[in-house]
C-alpha cells in the first residue's frame, strides 16, 4: 500500500514538471509542442511544416505572421502556458490585466466622478 502511495506522488511530481517546462518553438518536435496547453497536432504540424519550409522562426512577430492561427492573444496564451521563440516568452505574456470597474447594481447610476480628481478646496 505505502508503495503505491509514494508511486502516486512520484508520477504526480514528474508530471507538474513536464506541465511547467518551457519549450523552444525552434528546437522542440511535434510531442513536445503538444504538450503546451493551446497546441493540438494540427497546430504542432502547421508549426513544423512552417520551420522546415521558411526555417527557424526569427522571433515572436515572425512566428505570429507565418504560423496561420496564431495572433497576437493567441501567442501571449501560448508563451504563458510556456512556449518561446529563441529561448524569449513573448512580451505581454504573464502581466496582470487591469481590473474591470464594478457594474451599478440594479436601479443605481454609476458614480462617473469615482475615476475623477476630488475638486480642490478654496482657504
Amino acid at each position: 500500500m505505502m508503495k503505491k502511495l509514494l508511486m502516486a506522488v512520484a508520477a504526480l511530481v514528474a508530471t507538474m514538471g513536464f506541465a511547467f517546462a518551457q519549450v523552444d518553438v525552434n528546437k522542440a518536435d511535434a510531442a513536445a509542442l503538444d504538450s503546451v496547453k493551446g497546441i493540438g497536432p494540427a497546430k504542432s504540424k502547421a508549426i513544423l511544416d512552417e520551420r522546415t519550409k521558411g526555417g527557424p522562426f526569427k522571433d515572436w512577430a515572425d512566428f505570429e505572421m507565418r504560423v496561420k492561427g496564431v495572433g497576437e492573444k493567441n501567442a501571449v496564451k501560448l508563451s504563458e502556458a510556456g512556449l518561446q521563440v529563441n529561448g524569449k516568452s513573448r512580451d505581454g505574456a504573464g502581466e496582470a490585466k487591469p481590473a474591470k470597474p464594478a457594474k451599478a447594481a440594479k436601479g443605481e447610476k454609476a458614480d462617473k466622478t469615482a475615476s475623477a480628481a476630488a475638486p480642490a478646496t478654496a482657504k
